[in-house]
């Protein structure tokens, strides 16, 4: 028998266990991004791209060729994945 004189139920295999009626957060910080927020981020990535593309069209020949002849672009999105998850894995769990 549990605490309150009821006998316990065991779980059902392959089901969640009964919580305390506690309601799941639909995030971790209670909220989801809006629209609003999802077009700045999609925006500030499109004039990243372009500022990119812009100056490394003003590079000399041999700067063009070090950008796209060698695996500069292949470190510099390695190096950004591993920033993105560094920031998810260290921010707040509440």
């Amino acid at each position: 028998m549990a605490d309150g004189g009821t006998p316990a139920t065991p779980p059902i295999p392959g089901l969640p266990a009964a919580t305390s009626g506690t309601p799941a957060p639909t995030s971790i910080h209670g909220r989801q991004p809006g629209l609003r927020e999802v077009l700045l981020i999609a925006a500030a990535v499109v004039l990243t791209v372009l500022v990119a593309a812009g100056v490394t069209a003003l590079l000399p020949r041999e700067g063009q060729a070090v950008v796209f002849d060698t695996p500069l672009l292949i470190f510099v999105l390695i190096f950004g994945t591993a920033i993105v998850l560094w920031r998810i894995l260290r921010s707040p769990r509440t």
